[in-house]
């Protein structure tokens, strides 16, 4: 018996010790978001509502329904407001809306992944198979047969590396939202579910079958869009021995005080969940269920952590996350990054590969080039942004010290520019 008492004893140290590695104290002391006025950062508060304007304009004239909008600079949050309709019924949008944030997940799970790796637990050229052996001997489609979605193919000649996962360079697919329709029948056939779900299935589950099918591409070759960061989910649960759930709020919401950025929300908050709506008519209607279910994050078993799109949270929960990466990696005091690994992370990792003009892609975000600087409306050279499937936005901007978020939950083409005016028109209001 004692035997037994000293090995759990030993156990709980040792996962105390993994928590203490991954955030540690740091020399740095940013303090917290905060609010301030528009002035008193370098920003013109009459420009500022000229943005306000526009997005109450776009709701006016129905191009969405209803938006939330944060804008913060030097730590200083100067405008957080909600606009519009939270669902079809009409109520009310409020500041502290809970969005699903879809692929805004996926620069949250890299940073979970940088943080491991921080720890010197693998290398980013490494095989993944050598952590998920499913992954071992990758194959590349070659023929497909529509009548029963078989295929032929053939094997690669590299294995997939935990950088190309990272990259969207790894050949994998996005099922559902692929762009070949090939893949999206052959991942729909073996059962892979993208996005997320509410059935019992964990990611372990969907990451193994994914292993199993084929490539588009030879690993490395080009940038294709895909279910990597689900796989690195995964990666995660088996380099700490935590369900990635657990790991992301012990490593990352709770230090950067994200209290409601969550994979599923707690009942306190299910009035809080915005709906997701689309153009029935020419009327905003609450979105049916598809290949996903929209009573995800409050319903069903609570099981499948999706690393590319399963979190659901707050604007200013989301700003805090980009603040961390604004500090070099800190964010109150509390370091979670070495600011030399951000800026391994925001550096060019894909090269001629990423196919978004005027951007390279790094190991979280993509990431403003210099010939998008001039280009005009993105920021400066090395600003990092990304979007989520259900219409949102967000960036966040180094040399200004600048972040932009702008949260929707649409479907379907509606006429809706209120992504790109808001962001070229929040440059246009730097005013020192």
């Amino acid at each position: 018996m004692k035997s037994i008492l000293l090995h759990i004893v030993k156990l709980f140290v040792f996962l105390g010790s993994i928590g203490l590695l991954a955030q540690t104290a740091s020399v740095n002391n940013s303090g917290t978001l905060e609010q301030g006025k528009p002035e008193a950062v370098g920003m013109s508060t009459e420009r500022i509502q000229k943005i306000e304007s526009m997005l109450k304009s776009a709701i006016e004239k129905e191009q969405i329904p209803g938006a939330v909008a944060l804008i913060a600079r030097d730590g200083k949050i100067i405008l957080h407001k909600a606009y519009g309709k939270a669902n079809a019924s009409g109520k009310e949008l409020e500041k502290d809306a809970i969005f699903r944030l879809a692929s805004q997940t996926k620069a949250i799970t890299a940073t979970a992944v940088m943080m491991l790796w921080e720890e010197g637990k693998f290398r980013l050229d490494e095989p993944i198979s050598k952590y998920i052996p499913e992954f071992k001997d990758p194959e590349i489609l070659v023929t497909f047969r529509e009548k029963d979605s078989s295929y032929d193919a053939i094997p690669a000649k590299n294995e997939i590396t935990i950088r190309q996962l990272l990259t969207h360079t790894s050949g994998l697919g996005y099922g559902m939202i692929d762009s070949d329709e090939r893949i999206k029948k052959i991942y729909a056939k073996a059962g892979v579910t993208e996005l997320f779900t509410t059935k019992d299935l964990t990611i372990e589950e969907t990451v193994k079958k994914l292993a199993t099918l084929p490539l588009h591409h030879e690993p490395g070759e080009k940038f294709t869009y895909s279910l990597g960061l689900d796989v690195l989910g995964y990666f995660v649960e088996v380099i700490s021995g935590q369900d990635f759930d657990d790991f992301l709020k012990e490593r990352i919401f709770n230090p950067l005080q994200m209290d409601d950025t969550r994979f599923y929300q707690p009942k306190v908050n299910w009035e809080r969940l915005v709906a997701v709506q689309h153009k029935e008519d020419g009327d905003w209607e609450n979105f049916p269920d598809t290949f996903y279910q929209t009573n995800y994050p409050i319903k069903g078993a609570q099981t499948f952590f999706s690393g590319g799109a399963g979190l659901s949270g707050t604007a200013k929960d989301y700003a805090k996350f980009l603040q961390m990466y604004l500090n070099g990696g800190e964010y109150n005091g509390t370091r979670l990054l070495s600011r030399k690994t951000v800026d391994i992370i925001l550096g060019n990792h894909t090269g001629e590969k990423f196919n978004f003009p005027n951007q390279y892609y790094g190991l979280a975000f993509g990431v403003v080039s210099q010939s998008g600087e001039v280009a005009g409306g993105q920021g400066s050279a090395g600003t990092f942004d990304w979007g989520g499937y259900f219409n949102t936005q967000y960036f966040a901007d180094p040399k200004e010290q600048l972040i932009g978020i702008l949260l929707k939950q649409t479907q379907g083409n509606s006429g809706d520019e209120t992504g790109w005016k808001f962001r070229q028109m929040l440059f246009s209001a730097i005013d020192d």
